[in-house]
């Protein structure tokens, strides 16, 4: 099975003071505004790294949702936050990690399995595999 996702990205005007909006094919977002300020200097709005860290989070809990029901176990509820670091490196900028923080409840599950399975997900979500980063992942079963 192969499935293709879009988003798609208008750009007007230079770096700092350009202007930009940001698509995805499911309508979700729809020319949501984005730019330099809010990249780079805290202004309010969005950006490519929070939405990868939001992409992160999502599939990573999706992941394991479907780990979880292979050991026979059910969520009653998963929150996860992602943290995406942009760092300023040699020749530019680069997204050097992800880092994942679940916190869990889930009826039956013991600790050392949950950390056991909250780790496969981790290596194992499409996000993770495709990100050239340092994951790291901080689990807490809520039981």
């Amino acid at each position: 099975m192969k499935i293709n996702r879009s988003g798609s990205a208008v750009w007007s005007g230079g770096l700092k003071d350009g202007k930009g909006a940001i698509s995805t094919q499911s309508g979700a977002l729809d020319a949501h505004p984005y730019g330099f300020a809010m990249r780079f200097e805290g202004v309010p709005g969005s950006n490519p790294e929070e939405l990868i860290a939001a992409a992160h989070a999502s599939c990573f809990t999706m992941a394991l949702s479907l780990i979880l029901g292979e050991a026979g176990l059910t969520a009653e509820k998963m929150e996860t936050n992602a943290v995406v670091t942009l760092e300023q490196q040699d020749g530019g900028f680069a997204i050097t990690a992800s880092r994942l923080n679940l916190k869990a409840t889930i009826p039956g599950a013991e600790e050392a399995q949950f950390q056991e399975l909250a780790a496969k997900a981790k290596a194992n979500c499409p996000v993770s595999k495709l990100l050239n980063a340092e994951i790291s992942l901080d689990a807490e079963l809520l039981n």
